[in-house]
């Protein structure tokens, strides 16, 4: 097991086609507009949570390192903001955490590695109420369009960092939850390769998704998506 590690927010989704820079750079800068915001709050609110949830739990190592703020300068990584923007896929600075400060191990490492998605989570409810309020009680003459863009890009990336972040593969959040359920069930070997080798796995499947067309990512999200604004109503 790992005794000190590192909590972050990773994110694969392509925003927008990139020949609109071309073909509509106006539209392009006010689209950009809507979605930077979105990002910052969206990444800056996941690595607090982490930070956050930790510090809770009895270790203050991200909070000595300034970690624990809603300033969005000490979470972005700028390589991984830009690539989000170009790319579709992009991450956030991890938030380094002891886990041998935890009042209790295994009830640290649970909520740790579950605060960046339920702060994701509650983006999406946020998001989802608001857009069901402004879908059933205000006509669609007097609707802001652009709030409503903004809306729907919180839940689309929002849902989306959740699910990403929750696959059981280093060093996403949810390879930390699949360590602590399996391991007195599996070999060490699995998570010494999935610790050593897991960035080179998700390089993979990104190549393979980009490739083939296809990701059970966007497939999960999708439905989500579909479901929430099934119960919205939009």
């Amino acid at each position: 097991m790992l005794a000190a590690g590192e909590r972050g927010s990773y994110h694969i989704d392509m925003i927008w086609n990139l020949s609109s820079l071309f073909s509509d750079p106006l539209g392009l800068l006010q689209e950009l507009a809507y979605v930077i915001p979105v990002i910052l709050i969206s990444l800056t609110l996941h690595e607090w949570g982490h930070a956050y949830a930790a510090y809770r739990c009895g270790d203050p190592t991200a909070k000595n390192l300034g970690r624990m703020t809603l300033n969005p300068i000490a979470h972005i990584d700028p390589i991984g903001f830009f690539s989000l923007l170009l790319l579709g896929f992009g991450w956030a600075k991890p938030v380094p955490v002891n886990s041998r400060n935890y009042k209790n191990y295994k009830v640290g490492e649970i909520v740790v590695s579950l605060a960046g998605v339920t702060m994701n989570f509650l983006l999406v409810l946020l998001s989802s109420i608001t857009l069901i309020i402004l879908g059933r009680h205000v006509p669609s003459a007097f609707r802001n369009e652009a709030l409503m863009s903004i809306l729907m890009y919180f839940l689309s990336l929002n849902v989306t960092l959740m699910v990403f972040n929750l696959i059981p593969i280093y060093p996403l959040d949810g390879y930390h939850l699949f360590e602590l359920a399996f391991a007195r069930i599996l070999p060490v070997k699995v998570f010494w390769f999935l610790h050593r080798y897991g960035n080179w796995i998700l390089i993979a499947l990104l190549v393979l998704f980009s490739r083939t067309g296809f990701s059970p990512i966007g497939i999960v999200q999708s439905w989500v998506i579909r479901v929430i604004l099934f119960f919205i109503g939009l």
